[in-house]
């Protein structure tokens, strides 16, 4: 008579995977992709090895999720009815701000990202722009919509949602992963405010 395999619930299996993201932004971001093993991923999070390789099945799509769950892009989905209802200009701001904050909070992560692009090129950029490329999506969709309702004027949505994410990035690679802020110490409020003001001032129809 065969045993039946015992089901796992809903809930532990959840809470599981859970640690087992907590685990690798956590060893990602401190050891790089190369340099973080499933075995070290695996005991960080309390688990054997095999579970880990039941909820990912490789450590490329444990790093792709890891760095969708905690990138921008589940923030700004979250951000996007309330900010749909603000002001142009308090949009923009809320959405930097939130991006800056993001971008500080993981520099750990962004600095391996950076570092880990050039060891293992193809993977990593695969995934760096799978999920960047969706975040430009939702900004540009919010830039066509203010433009059909004569708020905009006309240019290339999606060009203008990366220059106006890449104005932030810029900020952040300068003062943090090339160590500005040693040198220049910059208020981040100040730096929204600025972009913004630059950035409405040119898309906005006159």
């Amino acid at each position: 008579m065969n045993k039946q395999k015992k089901s796992v619930p809903i809930e532990e299996q959840s809470s599981t995977r859970q640690r087992i993201l907590e685990a690798a932004l956590k060893l990602f971001s401190a050891k790089g992709y190369l340099g973080a093993t499933t075995r070290d991923l695996a005991q960080e999070a309390g688990i054997a090895e095999i579970t880990l390789f039941r909820h990912f099945s490789t450590k490329e799509k444990l790093f792709e999720e890891t760095l969708a769950t905690y990138s921008f892009l589940p923030k700004l989905r979250e951000l996007m009815p309330e900010v749909e209802k603000m002001s142009y200009e308090e949009a923009l701001t809320t959405i930097a701000r939130k991006f800056l904050e993001l971008l500080y909070e993981r520099r750990e992560m962004v600095s391996i990202v950076h570092s880990e692009m050039r060891r293992y090129p193809d993977a990593i950029h695969r995934i760096f722009h799978g999920f960047t490329d969706e975040t430009i999506m939702i900004i540009s969709s919010y830039f066509r919509q203010l433009q059909k309702g004569g708020l905009l004027r006309d240019f290339d949505a999606e060009m203008g949602a990366r220059m106006f994410m890449g104005m932030f990035i810029s900020f952040f690679n300068k003062q943090e992963l090339m160590q500005g802020k040693k040198y220049r110490k910059v208020d981040p409020e100040k730096i929204i405010r600025e972009f913004v003001n630059i950035f409405a001032g040119g898309t906005v129809r006159r």
